[in-house]
C-alpha cells in the first residue's frame, strides 16, 4: 500500500512507520518537526518537512504520493498548553485534520481508501463514573485538547461519508515506550526515568493517586497495522483496562533504576483527568488485538532507551 503518515517523526507514529515498512508498504512521512525528531525517521520512508496547516503544499504532496491510506498522528497534544492557548490547539488538531481530509478526498487513490486517525481515550472521556470506559461512554472532554480531538473525530466521520473513503478512529490510553520525549508534558515513564538517571528529584502533580491506563507503543503499532484491513467505520479504544497510579509508576521506575529518592508533590493541574482506564474488548473483537507487553516489562524496555 501507499501510505502517508503524519507526525511520523514523533514518538508513536515513528513506530507505526517502522511497522508499515517492515510489512513492505511504501510510506511517506509529513512532519514539521515541532515535536518530532529526525533521528526517529525511518530512512526508507520519504520525508516531507511540512505543516498540515499548509493546504497548498499538502495538495502537492498528495498529488505526488497518491496515497491509499492516511495514518494521521500529527497534533498538538498538550493538555496544559491547550488551556493556555486553545486557538493553536484547535487550529492544528481540527483545521489541520480537515486539510488532510480534503486533500485525501481530492487526490487519494485506490478502491479501498482509508484514514486511520489517532485520537485520545483519556482526554475525550474525562473522568467517567464507570470504568473502564467503553466506546459507548459519553464524551466529556476536560480540556480544549480533548475537545479538539472529539471535533476532529467528527470531521473524519463527515469527510469519510462524503468523500468515499472509510476510516478507523483509535482512542489511545497513555502510550509509553522508547522514543518518548522525557522533556515533554506527557510521558510520565520517560520523564521519571530521565530525572532519576540524573539523580534529580521529580514532581508528582496531585497526591499520587491519579491513575492512567498505560499501553506499550509496540502494541499500538500492531493495532495500526491491523487497521489497514480491519475496523472500517469503527471507533476503537486501545488500552489495557488497568488503572495505574502516579505513585505506582514512580515505584516501578524507581525499582528498575534502584533509585532511592522520594518525589515532591505539587497541586493537581487543571484540565487533567483524575482516573481513567479503557475497555478494549471491541479491539479484540474487531481487530483481534490485545495488549501483549505488561507494564513493568514495558518500563524496563523504555528505560533502556533513555540515555
Amino acid at each position: 500500500m501507499r501510505i502517508i503518515v503524519t507526525g511520523g517523526a514523533g514518538f508513536i507514529a515513528s513506530h507505526i512507520v517502522d511497522a508499515y515498512i517492515a510489512k513492505g508498504h511504501h510510506v511517506a512521512v509529513i512532519d514539521n518537526l515541532s515535536t518530532g525528531f529526525r533521528r526517529n525517521l525511518n530512512p526508507r520512508a520519504r520525508f516531507y518537512k511540512e505543516d498540515i496547516l499548509n493546504q497548498r503544499l499538502l495538495e502537492q504532496i498528495f498529488q505526488k504520493e497518491k496515497p491509499e491510506v492516511i495514518n494521521h498522528h500529527a497534533a498538538l497534544a498538550s493538555v496544559i498548553a491547550s488551556i493556555a492557548n486553545p486557538n493553536a490547539t484547535f487550529e492544528a488538531n481540527v483545521l489541520g485534520t480537515v486539510n488532510l481530509l480534503r486533500a485525501f478526498g481530492a487526490h487519494g487513490k485506490g478502491k479501498n481508501r482509508k484514514i486511520i486517525f489517532a485520537s485520545t481515550g483519556g482526554a475525550i472521556y474525562g473522568t467517567p463514573k464507570k470504568l473502564p470506559a467503553s466506546e459507548a461512554t459519553l464524551p466529556m472532554p476536560s480540556s480544549p485538547y480533548g475537545l479538539s480531538k472529539l471535533l476532529a473525530e467528527e470531521a473524519v466521520a463527515f469527510y469519510s461519508r462524503n468523500s468515499r473513503f472509510t476510516h478507523t478512529i483509535f482512542r489511545y490510553a497513555n502510550v509509553y515506550g522508547p522514543r518518548q520525549n522525557p522533556k515533554g508534558e506527557a510521558g510520565v515513564v520517560s520523564i521519571f526515568a530521565a530525572l532519576m538517571k540524573q539523580g534529580k528529584q521529580l514532581t508528582i502533580f496531585g497526591d499520587g493517586s491519579k491513575t492512567r491506563d498505560y499501553v506499550y507503543v509496540a502494541d499500538i503499532a500492531r493495532a495500526n497495522v491491523a487497521a489497514l484491513t480491519k475496523g472500517n467505520g469503527k471507533t476503537i479504544n486501545l488500552g489495557t483496562g488497568i488503572m495505574t497510579s502516579d505513585k505506582e509508576v514512580f515505584d516501578a521506575v524507581a525499582q528498575a533504576l534502584r533509585f532511592r529518592g522520594t518525589p515532591q508533590y505539587a497541586p493537581f493541574r487543571s484540565g487533567e483527568v483524575n482516573k481513567i482506564s479503557l475497555d478494549a474488548r471491541r479491539a479484540k473483537h474487531v481487530l483481534g488485538w490485545t495488549p501483549k507487553v505488561q507494564f513493568r516489562e514495558g518500563v524496563l524496555r523504555a528505560i533502556r532507551s533513555i540515555s
